[in-house]
Protein backbone atom coordinates (compact mmCIF):
# COMPACT_ATOMS: atom_id res chain seq x y z
CA UNK A 1 0.00 0.00 0.00
CA UNK A 2 1.51 3.16 -0.88
CA UNK A 3 1.47 6.26 1.84
CA UNK A 4 2.04 9.88 1.28
CA UNK A 5 1.62 12.65 3.95
CA UNK A 6 1.67 16.11 2.99
CA UNK A 7 1.17 19.62 5.95
CA UNK A 8 -1.20 21.73 4.41
CA UNK A 9 -1.62 25.65 5.56
CA UNK A 10 -5.38 25.32 5.82
CA UNK A 11 -8.42 23.55 8.06
CA UNK A 12 -9.69 19.96 7.17
CA UNK A 13 -13.14 21.75 5.95
CA UNK A 14 -11.10 23.36 3.42
CA UNK A 15 -9.73 19.83 2.04
CA UNK A 16 -13.20 18.43 2.05
CA UNK A 17 -14.96 21.25 0.51
CA UNK A 18 -12.33 20.49 -2.75
CA UNK A 19 -13.11 16.92 -2.04
CA UNK A 20 -16.95 17.57 -1.75
CA UNK A 21 -16.82 19.24 -5.37
CA UNK A 22 -16.67 16.65 -7.81
CA UNK A 23 -15.97 19.13 -10.81
CA UNK A 24 -12.38 19.52 -9.23
CA UNK A 25 -11.39 15.99 -9.37
CA UNK A 26 -9.25 16.50 -12.49
CA UNK A 27 -7.41 19.57 -11.20
CA UNK A 28 -5.82 17.72 -8.03
CA UNK A 29 -5.72 13.91 -9.56
CA UNK A 30 -2.92 13.02 -10.91
CA UNK A 31 -4.10 11.20 -14.93
CA UNK A 32 -7.37 12.31 -14.69
CA UNK A 33 -7.57 14.75 -17.98
CA UNK A 34 -11.54 15.50 -17.50
CA UNK A 35 -14.74 15.42 -16.20
CA UNK A 36 -18.12 14.17 -17.77
CA UNK A 37 -20.01 14.20 -15.41
CA UNK A 38 -21.11 14.02 -11.41
CA UNK A 39 -23.76 12.35 -9.78
CA UNK A 40 -26.68 14.96 -8.24
CA UNK A 41 -25.44 13.13 -4.81
CA UNK A 42 -21.85 13.84 -4.99
CA UNK A 43 -20.10 13.17 -2.48
CA UNK A 44 -22.81 11.06 -0.43
CA UNK A 45 -21.53 7.11 -0.32
CA UNK A 46 -22.43 5.40 -3.24
CA UNK A 47 -22.17 8.13 -5.61
CA UNK A 48 -20.19 8.48 -8.70
CA UNK A 49 -17.63 10.34 -10.55
CA UNK A 50 -17.43 10.29 -14.38
CA UNK A 51 -14.33 10.92 -15.68
CA UNK A 52 -11.52 10.15 -18.12
CA UNK A 53 -7.75 9.48 -18.21
CA UNK A 54 -5.13 9.81 -21.12
CA UNK A 55 -4.74 12.09 -23.17
CA UNK A 56 -6.66 12.92 -26.82
CA UNK A 57 -7.08 10.65 -29.13
CA UNK A 58 -6.00 7.86 -26.50
CA UNK A 59 -9.18 8.75 -23.43
CA UNK A 60 -10.27 5.85 -21.09
CA UNK A 61 -13.65 6.66 -19.51
CA UNK A 62 -13.85 5.49 -16.22
CA UNK A 63 -15.78 6.50 -12.39
CA UNK A 64 -15.20 7.03 -9.22
CA UNK A 65 -17.25 5.99 -6.40
CA UNK A 66 -17.68 7.33 -2.85
CA UNK A 67 -17.19 4.56 -0.34
CA UNK A 68 -16.18 6.40 2.88
CA UNK A 69 -17.37 10.45 3.36
CA UNK A 70 -17.10 11.47 7.00
CA UNK A 71 -16.24 15.10 6.82
CA UNK A 72 -13.76 16.18 7.63
CA UNK A 73 -11.79 13.55 8.40
CA UNK A 74 -11.84 10.54 5.77
CA UNK A 75 -12.82 9.71 1.98
CA UNK A 76 -12.32 6.66 0.63
CA UNK A 77 -12.62 7.03 -2.75
CA UNK A 78 -12.75 3.90 -5.57
CA UNK A 79 -11.40 4.32 -9.03
CA UNK A 80 -12.44 1.81 -11.84
CA UNK A 81 -9.85 2.37 -13.89
CA UNK A 82 -10.91 0.78 -17.23
CA UNK A 83 -8.09 -1.75 -18.32
CA UNK A 84 -6.01 -0.64 -14.96
CA UNK A 85 -8.61 -2.13 -12.48
CA UNK A 86 -9.94 -1.17 -9.35
CA UNK A 87 -8.19 0.83 -6.95
CA UNK A 88 -9.19 1.83 -3.63
CA UNK A 89 -7.65 5.37 -2.43
CA UNK A 90 -8.50 6.36 1.24
CA UNK A 91 -7.65 10.40 2.85
CA UNK A 92 -7.05 10.80 6.75
CA UNK A 93 -7.02 14.38 7.60
CA UNK A 94 -6.02 15.43 10.84
CA UNK A 95 -5.96 19.41 12.31
CA UNK A 96 -2.71 20.44 13.04
CA UNK A 97 -3.12 23.90 14.88
CA UNK A 98 -4.43 26.60 11.91
CA UNK A 99 -2.88 23.51 9.68
CA UNK A 100 -3.42 19.73 8.66
CA UNK A 101 -1.87 16.74 7.70
CA UNK A 102 -3.60 15.06 4.82
CA UNK A 103 -2.38 11.13 4.31
CA UNK A 104 -3.61 9.38 1.10
CA UNK A 105 -3.19 5.33 1.27
CA UNK A 106 -3.57 4.08 -2.34
CA UNK A 107 -3.91 0.07 -3.17
CA UNK A 108 -4.99 -2.01 -5.77
CA UNK A 109 -7.94 -4.01 -5.50
CA UNK A 110 -8.39 -5.89 -8.86
CA UNK A 111 -6.85 -5.70 -12.45
CA UNK A 112 -3.05 -6.14 -13.48
CA UNK A 113 -1.52 -3.83 -10.83
CA UNK A 114 -1.97 -6.46 -8.05
CA UNK A 115 0.52 -9.02 -9.56
CA UNK A 116 2.96 -5.71 -9.63
CA UNK A 117 5.39 -6.32 -6.62
CA UNK A 118 4.00 -4.17 -4.00
CA UNK A 119 7.93 -1.90 -4.23
CA UNK A 120 7.20 -1.00 -7.61
CA UNK A 121 3.86 -0.19 -7.39
CA UNK A 122 4.24 1.75 -4.17
CA UNK A 123 7.08 3.38 -6.05
CA UNK A 124 5.13 4.32 -9.07
CA UNK A 125 2.28 5.73 -6.96
CA UNK A 126 4.11 7.65 -4.09
CA UNK A 127 5.52 9.56 -6.90
CA UNK A 128 1.72 10.46 -8.43
CA UNK A 129 0.31 10.57 -4.81
CA UNK A 130 3.22 13.32 -4.57
CA UNK A 131 1.98 15.26 -6.74
CA UNK A 132 -1.69 14.91 -6.20
CA UNK A 133 -1.28 16.33 -2.31
CA UNK A 134 0.93 19.25 -4.19
CA UNK A 135 -2.34 19.97 -6.36
CA UNK A 136 -4.99 19.09 -3.10
CA UNK A 137 -2.82 21.58 -1.25
CA UNK A 138 -2.82 24.38 -3.57
CA UNK A 139 -6.75 24.49 -4.01
CA UNK A 140 -7.45 23.56 -0.22
CA UNK A 141 -4.94 26.78 0.92
CA UNK A 142 -6.18 28.42 -2.01
CA UNK A 143 -10.05 28.53 -1.24
CA UNK A 144 -10.66 26.81 -4.81
CA UNK A 145 -13.49 28.28 -6.80
CA UNK A 146 -16.44 26.43 -6.73
CA UNK A 147 -15.89 25.11 -3.02
CA UNK A 148 -18.16 27.30 -0.63
CA UNK A 149 -14.77 29.07 0.97
CA UNK A 150 -13.59 29.79 -2.28
CA UNK A 151 -14.27 32.90 -4.33
CA UNK A 152 -15.68 33.40 -8.25
CA UNK A 153 -14.11 31.53 -11.41
CA UNK A 154 -12.30 34.79 -11.54
CA UNK A 155 -10.59 34.96 -8.13
CA UNK A 156 -12.44 37.79 -6.95
CA UNK A 157 -16.15 39.04 -7.05
CA UNK A 158 -17.20 39.63 -10.16
CA UNK A 159 -18.35 43.26 -11.10
CA UNK A 160 -19.95 42.95 -14.76
CA UNK A 161 -23.58 43.40 -13.78
CA UNK A 162 -22.42 46.13 -11.28
CA UNK A 163 -19.98 48.03 -13.87
CA UNK A 164 -20.64 47.97 -17.52
CA UNK A 165 -17.02 47.95 -19.17
CA UNK A 166 -16.43 50.60 -22.38
CA UNK A 167 -14.60 49.36 -25.01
Amino acid sequence: MARNVRLMRCSPDDVFRVLANGWLYPLWVVGTSRMRDVSDTWPAVGSTLHHSFGSWPVLVNDTTTMRVWDPPRRAVLEPHGGPIGVARVALDVKARGDMCVVRIQEEPVTGPTTLLPDTVFDAITRWRNAETLHRLAYLAEGGAPGTAGGSSALGHESTAEKEPIDR
